[in-house]
């Protein structure tokens, strides 16, 4: 099952959150996160807040989802007060959103127009599985507002999709890929996953050529990560699979780096390549560069003005809290300076546009030096950038900056 929510101070019924907090609300931008928390079945690998059909329960109905995330949308508005601030990105993920209605999504984004506006040039993405659409779906986004598709490829060779408990048919890919172009959609992005027990460098290889085929306009490719109390962690325990060493997984990262940049993919992100600035996924950038968002949903994460906060996991706890009229927010936390400056350090580190110098603490800067000559960073403009070698090793090169 997935893992326990975080400690923290309990959150207010109401929800309010403090009058500092609001006074630089959008200041770095605003977004809605919205988790559609439902699958049709559980990926091994995956430590998500998800259910599916017989995990749900009694009182737990898909039909019903969007009625209670449009009532959070309006207790937001209730928390947030009048703003002439728009929403900037909204993004739907999950679990599988696409396996509501069409109309259920469209009806959300629409509460979030009405109760707050949305930027002229907003961003409105929905994660997708690729067996979870079909063009008349798609339209039907694109005609409701949506503006990016994200689908969850993972893989194109058949054995690491079932040893992932992926449910897709690999040649399913450049399909929705092509329907999506077809109703209009000018962002598309696949999301890959490399290191899974049993994939060889040349099935990683296959996986990326069959999606940069498919021409995508953005490709998120992540190192497996296996989580405590997952299907996958159990089968490694009982040494029914190996997972693959550091060599391997350095291998893979720097093939995808290369064949991405040939393709004219460049990274912005050490997970996230684009092909230029545009079809950077700015709903994640938000995250990374300290805006502010409100997330939708059972388990969903929140953050406004160092005011961070997350809802009641299971979706019939926040369906009860929904219709009792209190919010579903189960406990939050007060960030202080101090902590707000170690995430910078954490996020804007693995961005290509860097971190600012001055964000380091004086131990911080007395490091810099060393990571420069291992050839890890580069520093130009007070401005320090990983090398691709340091991207490999992006978690230390944070450790060593944060002593």
């Amino acid at each position: 099952m997935p893992s326990a929510l975080p400690p923290g101070d309990p959150a207010p019924a109401d929800g309010s959150l403090p009058t500092d907090s609001l006074s630089t609300l959008g200041a770095k931008g605003l977004g809605f996160y919205v988790h559609v928390p439902f699958c049709t079945v559980r990926c091994g690998y995956c430590d998500f807040n998800t259910y599916t059909a017989t995990e749900l329960g009694p009182g737990v109905s898909r039909q019903t989802y969007a009625e209670q995330a449009i009532e959070e949308v309006r207790l937001a508005r209730r928390v947030l007060g009048a703003s002439d601030r728009q929403v900037d990105t909204v993004f739907f993920g999950g679990g599988t959103p696409t396996l509501l209605p069409a109309s259920d999504l469209t009806s959300i984004l629409t509460a979030i127009k009405d109760e707050f506006g949305l930027a002229d040039d907003v961003e409105v993405t929905t994660e997708a599985n690729p067996d979870s659409v079909d063009p008349d779906y798609l339209r039907a986004l694109l005609a409701g507002g949506f503006t990016r598709l994200s689908f969850g490829m993972q893989s194109a060779v058949p054995h690491v999709l079932k040893t992932l408990d992926r449910t897709h048919d690999p040649e399913r890919v450049p399909l929705v890929v092509e329907w999506a172009r077809e109703a209009g959609f000018e962002q598309v992005s696949l999301d890959l996953i490399y290191g899974t027990p049993g994939e060889s460098v040349t099935d990683w290889k296959t996986s990326l050529d069959s999606a940069l085929a498919s021409n995508p306009d953005h490709i998120s490719a992540y190192s497996l990560i296996v989580e405590d109390g997952t299907a996958l962690a159990r089968r490694v325990r009982r040494g029914e699979i190996e997972m693959p060493d550091e060599d391997d997984l350095a291998d893979k990262y720097e093939l995808t780096d290369a064949a991405l940049r040939e393709h004219g993919l460049t990274w912005y992100e050490v997970s996230n390549w684009a092909t230029d600035e545009t079809q950077r996924c700015r709903h994640n950038m938000l995250y990374w560069q300290g805006g502010d968002w409100w997330g939708v949903g059972p388990g969903a994460h929140s953050h406004v003005g160092g005011t961070r906060w997350w809802n009641v996991k299971h979706p019939k706890a926040y369906a009860d809290r929904i219709i009792s009229g209190q919010s579903p927010a189960h406990a939050r936390e007060i960030l202080a300076e101090e902590d707000r400056r170690v995430e910078r350090v954490l996020l804007e580190l693995r961005l290509a546009d860097g971190l600012p110098t001055h964000t380091l603490d004086d131990e911080g800067r007395a490091a810099l030096p060393d990571q420069v000559r291992r050839g890890l960073v580069n520093v130009s403009d007070d401005t320090i950038v990983l090398t691709e070698t340091g991207r490999l090793l992006a978690d230390a090169v944070v450790r060593d900056l944060l002593p």
